[in-house]
């Protein structure tokens, strides 16, 4: 089990003054087996007028907020501290068939089956195309085993894609990311799931955060983790299971769950609507400490 101390920080910056803003939070940790969590700390300057939490059709905490003074300036901050173990050991070849968990998908009722059916279907930023299909196939062969051909497919996507965090933005569809073969965290799960449900396989966005490791030799720097997006893959009997096609792997406990949803659109960390503002500039800070024991 690994400790972390983790702080998000959004800052906002208004060229004229905004009179009042509505916004969306997805920035409280979801609960989950393999992580335990002490209760997060949410700061806002300026104060919201009105705040309120609540649980989203996926089970994920969300916070809805609104500030009716005006200002130029928005800046939201939380504090977590959470205790994360590895999953669970599986082996790929053991996985079923992946014919046989997408036709059963259709038709079993059994609660976990039902549930997981929702994620079949597609969403705004990943909806299914022959041309992923096609792209998928080639991992996906007659009557290999699910998760042995997901992270094969993974593994294309991580040495076929280029990591380009200026090659994308957050609304680029994901037939751009397939057509210039780059992007970054987000738009490879995009794809990642685009691929899966092309198939009539169940697969769902991740958000959370993602501790990195400095290079040999150099200190570890405040602000330089950042939050990250990888994909759940539903394997039928075997539940789901995590991929991250970004570093070309299943997540350990490097990776700390924030929430999760069909895709970005669902679980975007904080979004609003504002009167006013002008233009206006955001920096995003997080920073994901190792506690010792």
């Amino acid at each position: 089990m690994t400790r972390y101390a983790i702080t998000h920080v959004t800052a906002y910056e208004y060229t004229e003054s905004v009179s009042l803003c509505q916004n969306v939070a997805h920035l409280f940790i979801r609960e989950c087996s393999r992580q335990q969590s002490e209760p997060s700390i949410l700061s806002i300057s300026p104060g919201p007028a009105v705040i309120e939490e609540r649980v989203d059709y996926f089970g994920n905490p969300v916070h809805y907020f609104t500030i009716q003074e005006p200002h130029r300036e928005l800046t939201v901050r939380v504090e977590h501290r959470i205790a994360v173990e590895p999953p669970l050991d599986i082996v790929p070849g053991a996985t079923p068939a992946w014919e046989r968990v997408r036709d059963r998908l259709g038709h079993d009722r059994a609660p976990d089956w039902f549930d997981a059916y929702q994620f079949v279907f597609d969403s705004r930023f990943a909806a299914a195309d022959p041309r992923y299909a096609e792209f998928a196939a080639v991992s996906f062969t007659p009557g290999r085993s699910i998760l042995d051909a997901a992270l094969h497919l993974v593994n294309r996507i991580h040495t076929g894609f280029v990591y380009d965090p200026r090659a994308t933005t957050v609304a680029t569809p994901v037939a751009e990311v397939f057509e210039k073969r780059r992007g970054v965290c987000q738009d490879f799960a995009h794809l990642l799931l685009a691929c899966l449900r092309s198939l009539g396989l169940a697969a769902r966005y991740v958000s959370g955060y993602l501790s990195t490791l400095p290079p040999p030799g150099r200190p570890r720097l405040i602000g330089a983790d950042a939050t990250h997006a990888w994909v759940s893959l539903f394997c039928g009997d075997y539940g789901w299971v995590d991929l991250d096609p970004t570093n070309d792997q299943i997540p350990q406990e490097r990776h700390i769950l924030l929430a999760w949803g069909r895709d970005y659109d669902d679980v975007s960390p904080l979004k609003g609507v504002i009167l006013g503002g002008g233009q206006h500039a955001i920096k995003v800070a997080v920073d994901v400490a190792v506690e010792d024991d």
